[in-house]
């Protein structure tokens, strides 16, 4: 088939393609489906295969069930990858041999392709004592930079990019700090982080009480919930995190509370998990099923909305069984409960073809009955496999009595009363992200509508860039139907008209219906003032929300991509001559800064000079020298100063220098650098040159350089806009916990 735009076929080429090294693999995308289906149905008995085969490749055709990524990438192609998206890691131990077991572990997991998500509240606080040794505790935070730098150098491994979520309880010590953390721009960068908030911190904010920070059964300070409640609101507001997970909810909840108590979710939150939890991922896309859009009467064909659910359960079911975990806890805990994510994408983009505002109560009464199908089916599919291939190992008859099941049909209670389920958990709605790119640049998840028209710029062999228009898909869809007629505004919404509790109102509608939890973010406009910002938590939280999180651009993480009309297309500039004949000639003299740096084995500190030129718009790094006494690092730092000068001489994005230089790691080991590891010398020159470019990009929004010679980091620039680490456009979207670059479909979650 040909795919809606060049980005959808861009992205299955990049991300989905499996094309080995021979010419052999995928050619078309209906292979990729092929091929996905033969090995997800090989968990099947050997008579049953071709059928299952060809069901499971009827589902997966036109982009109607969108598998996650990791089976999309992975399925039939014989590597060493596991197939589940998304993992909690076990228990952090307090203690220090324990925490290197728990970062090695996760190392495992994210290299063979899964986000995993921590709860940190089990280390103990900064400056409790540590017994035996004589030393204070440098606190979980300091071991979340471990973690940090851990995941940087897994993504500059090969694999896909690394994906954290770390969590820390409200009445943890270290609690404002935790919230704090990610007010420096240039900490816990591969991190999401969420706050573990109980019912009983929700009652003592509302009573306006008293709130005591324990660790160990022990008091450490008592603070005021609600202060403590404006701190998170506050960065949140500043810098879109934290978010928050209301953790007892989640608990009691959960189908699975008789035998499991969670405490930390993947690193988009659909998945609050228990230690050592994994969970399948797959989205039914129902963008693909109104088959009359725009059409008076539109609407969801619901029958083919069951068939696929229940084509989607058993899909999904196989893939643990065919799938490799990184882990063996993470074998023996999905087998044991069998746990599934079947979530939906597209859900805005269906909204428009039946002519519903997204926001609004109808659309959250049309959400609740669709999602309301996908639930009752999703559970008969389930006890129906339960007959036949058997119960999930820790199935009890007593989870009929937990509120998911409860809210059951009477006909579908009495068949799983009579036969047990698969399936622990069976919905979730994740990020669909790349793979809603794929499928035409549908809506993503539950999220609404972005921009519904932008500009791309594809770059050209020859350095040229070209530039194309790309259409959400109701877009793209309504010209194919109406030509040039202009859409109706009424169902066209975009994120950017939303309020706040237009957004909390769909979320909540779809969590009613949702037996695990939801990946959304409640976008909010710049100019939100704090008040009317500072309550949409305390909203989620009365609506029934398990997690909530927000995202307002600020100077941190900068803003959303500016939405422009598209142009047509320009034709290639002609080719420059070889950028290694450009190097800019050097000034008679140039100013910067000195950054000095202490390294624990070196007997003398090693001194990082950068110094700018004016790039028009503001400095930009020109040249570094790398000196000290040490004769012992004489030959690299030489080879470092001429390699990283040229580099800068030549211009453009020079990022891509500080993120090389701190994903080296030193088998030796690495050292502690104002209460950081680091994992190198050579890592530690690049945070400096990362400190310094964030200098610089702040100097460029304030129109100017000032000498300061200072190893602390400077705050980003107010209203600038995050580059894609790929391409270096700027301006990343920001949803469902994931930055996505609609430029060149690089996509990031945690």
């Amino acid at each position: 088939m040909a795919f809606d735009n060049p980005l959808a076929a861009e992205i299955w080429t990049s991300k989905y393609r499996f094309a080995p090294d021979g010419g052999a693999g995928d050619q078309t995308v209906e292979q990729s489906w092929a091929r996905v289906a033969a090995a997800v149905a090989e968990a099947e008995a050997p008579k049953a295969r071709k059928p299952w085969r060809d069901r499971f490749l009827d589902a997966l055709a036109d982009f109607q069930f969108l598998p996650a990524g990791r089976i999309m990438a992975g399925a039939g192609t014989g590597r060493a990858v596991t197939l589940f998206n998304c993992f909690v890691m076990g228990t952090v131990p307090d203690n220090l041999s324990g925490i290197f077991e728990a970062v090695r572990e996760a190392a495992v997991t994210m290299q063979q392709g899964g986000g995993v998500g921590m709860d940190f509240s089990t280390v103990r606080p900064s400056g409790a004592p540590v017994k035996g040794v004589g030393a204070d505790a440098s606190g979980p935070l300091s071991f979340m930079d471990v973690w940090d730098s851990m995941c940087r150098t897994i993504l500059s491994a090969g694999q896909r990019r690394g994906a954290m979520m770390g969590c820390l309880r409200i009445d943890h010590p270290d609690i404002e700090a935790f919230i704090d953390a990610k007010r420096d721009p240039l900490r816990l960068r591969n991190f999401n982080v969420s706050v573990l908030v109980p019912d009983a911190f929700m009652e003592a904010l509302q009573a306006d009480g008293d709130w005591p920070l324990v660790f160990g059964g022990q008091t450490f300070r008592t603070v005021r919930a609600r202060d403590l409640w404006n701190r998170l609101m506050q960065a949140t507001y500043d810098v879109a995190e934290p978010g928050v997970i209301f953790v007892d909810r989640v608990n009691a909840q959960n189908n699975l509370a008789h035998c499991e108590t969670i405490s930390a979710s993947n690193p988009c939150g659909e998945q609050m998990l228990p230690p050592y939890g994994a969970c399948l991922l797959g989205s039914i896309n129902l963008a693909r099923l109104v088959p009359a859009p725009f059409q008076s009467g539109a609407a969801l064909d619901e029958a083919r909305l069951g068939e696929l659910t229940r084509t989607a359960i058993r899909f999904l079911d196989n893939v643990i069984d065919v799938s490799r975990f990184p882990l063996e806890q993470q074998d023996a805990e999905a087998k044991a409960k069998r746990r599934l994510g079947l979530g939906v994408t597209g859900l805005a983009d269906a909204l428009v073809f039946c002519g519903v505002r997204y926001g609004t109560q109808e659309a959250a009464e049309t959400t609740r009955r669709w999602l309301g199908v996908i639930k009752r089916e999703a559970y008969r599919a389930s006890a129906e496999l339960a007959a036949e291939k058997g119960a999930f190992p820790l199935w009890d008859p007593a989870m009929l009595d937990t509120p998911n099941l409860r809210g059951l049909d009477e006909e579908t209670r009495a068949l799983i009363a009579r036969n047990g389920l698969r399936n622990g958990c069976l919905t979730s709605i994740a990020p669909t992200g790349t793979t809603s790119l794929m499928a035409g640049n549908v809506s993503s998840g539950v999220e609404p509508v972005f921009a519904y028209a932008y500009t791309r710029k594809v770059l050209q062999k020859d350095g040229s860039k070209r530039e194309e228009a790309v259409e959400d898909y109701a877009l793209t869809v309504w010209k194919r139907l109406h030509g040039d007629a202009p859409p109706p505004e009424h169902a066209f919404v975009t994120a950017q008209t939303l309020t706040p509790a237009d957004h909390l109102r769909m979320q909540a509608a779809a969590q009613e219906v949702i037996d695990s939890s939801i990946s959304k973010t409640v976008n909010c406009p710049e100019d939100i003032a704090f008040d009317a910002f500072a309550d949409v938590y305390v909203e989620g939280w009365k609506l029934g929300c398990k997690g909530l999180t927000t995202y307002r651009p600020n100077a941190v993480t900068g803003s959303v991509l500016s939405a422009v009309p598209a142009e047509a297309a320009k034709p290639p500039a002609p080719a420059g001559p070889p950028a290694e004949l450009n190097l800019s000639p050097r000034p008679e003299s140039l100013t910067g800064a000195t950054y000095k740096i202490k390294w624990p084995d070196s007997p003398h500190a090693v001194y990082v000079t950068l110094n700018d030129v004016d790039g028009g718009d503001g400095p930009r790094p020109f040249e570094i020298f790398i000196n000290s006494k040490n004769m012992e690092h004489y030959a690299w730092t030489l080879g470092l100063t001429r390699m990283i000068s040229a580099v800068f001489r030549r211009g453009g994005d020079v990022s891509f220098v500080a993120e090389e230089l701190k994903a080296v790691f030193d088998p030796r080991g690495g050292g502690w650098l104002n209460g950081r590891y680091v994992p190198s010398l050579l890592a530690a020159i690049g945070g400096v040159i990362e400190r310094h470019l964030a200098r610089d990009a702040a100097a460029c929004v304030e129109h100017e350089h000032d000498e300061a010679v200072e190893v602390s980091a400077p705050a980003a620039a107010a209203g600038s806009k995050a580059c894609c680490p790929r391409c270096g456009t700027p301006g990343l979207v920001r949803k469902e916990g994931c930055d996505t670059c609609f430029d060149c479909g690089y996509s990031k979650c945690g």
